[in-house]
């Protein structure tokens, strides 16, 4: 009986270290991914970046400026309130806005727009909806809580599911 006890605690003491390892080993990863994304300040951007972060800033409150590489590219994310909602904007290194969310509501979109959003969160609940520009184009998503899961939808203002 002694030896079935001795085996259990040596299994459950290397168990733990294997625990021990992969947790230590996941929070490595996490660290570098994190470091990637630096908090900067207005000052530490390229002079092109800093106009375009000037300009989005008039009437708007910032709340955090980082920067971040995607695709070999290096990239300027911008968030700012305006009129209490949040908007987030991705810029380029030559100042251009590639992309901006803004919170709305889901009154506030287009009627064949809220209807599709309204029809993918049936028996769920609708948490959040943005309007989503990007490239001039206009599209309208919305975080979706269903069956304890959470989940995206992304709809153009005709209703249609943007893959």
């Amino acid at each position: 009986m002694k030896f079935y006890l001795l085996a259990i605690s040596r299994k459950e003491g290397v168990m733990k270290r294997a625990v021990a390892v992969v947790t230590i080993g996941v929070l490595v990863l996490l660290a570098a991914a994190v470091a990637q994304e630096k908090g900067l300040k207005v000052k530490d951007l390229p002079p092109a970046v800093q106009k375009t972060v000037q300009e989005q800033l008039k009437g708007a409150e910032l709340k955090g400026l980082s920067q971040a590489t995607e695709k070999g590219k290096t990239i300027y994310e911008l968030e700012t309130t305006v009129n209490g909602k949040g908007r987030d904007l991705l810029i380029d290194a030559t100042g251009a806005v590639l992309e901006v969310e803004e919170a709305t509501t889901l009154e506030a979109i287009p009627p064949a727009a809220k209807a599709a959003i309204e029809k993918a969160a049936a028996g769920g609940r609708i948490k959040t909806v943005e309007i989503l520009t990007k490239g001039g184009k206009a599209t309208y998503e919305a975080a979706i809580t269903k069956g304890g899961k959470n989940s995206e939808v992304q709809v153009t203002a005709d209703g249609a599911v943007v893959k």
